[in-house]
């Protein structure tokens, strides 16, 4: 096997492994938050509802259930996971309007917050 040929084999390996386990380590994950409200298609297919309790997350896999707890004070939801993102540095997940409004963020537009399993 060429170098050139090993280096890409490791970061497929690396990439694939890294997918894995943040698929189902969302317990260790914090960061900061935002919320959207859209009206078209989700990554999932599904048309975005403002209303339900669903996110965007980069690899959790559609369908998974998070409770997402917003470090300012102390409240907490779950939400599903429903569509890709959030695409900003810093951000780990892109709540919706509904979400966010249970979290008491709409009104600042982001939030700390931590990601642990749904029980």
């Amino acid at each position: 096997m060429t170098a050139r040929r090993a280096r890409v084999a490791f970061a497929t390996v690396a990439a694939a492994t890294f997918v894995a386990l943040s698929a189902t380590a969302a317990s260790a994950q914090c960061g900061s938050a935002s919320w959207y409200a859209l009206s078209s298609k989700t990554a999932s297919g599904e048309r975005m509802n403002a209303s339900l309790m669903t996110a965007a997350h980069r690899s959790l896999p559609f369908g998974s259930k998070v409770k997402v707890t917003n470090q300012r004070n102390g409240k907490s939801v779950v939400v599903r996971i429903n569509d890709r993102g959030p695409f900003i540095k810093g951000r780990v997940i892109d709540l919706s309007k509904a979400a966010a409004s249970k979290l008491g963020f709409v009104s600042s537009g982001h939030a700390p917050i931590c990601i642990s399993k749904s029980s």
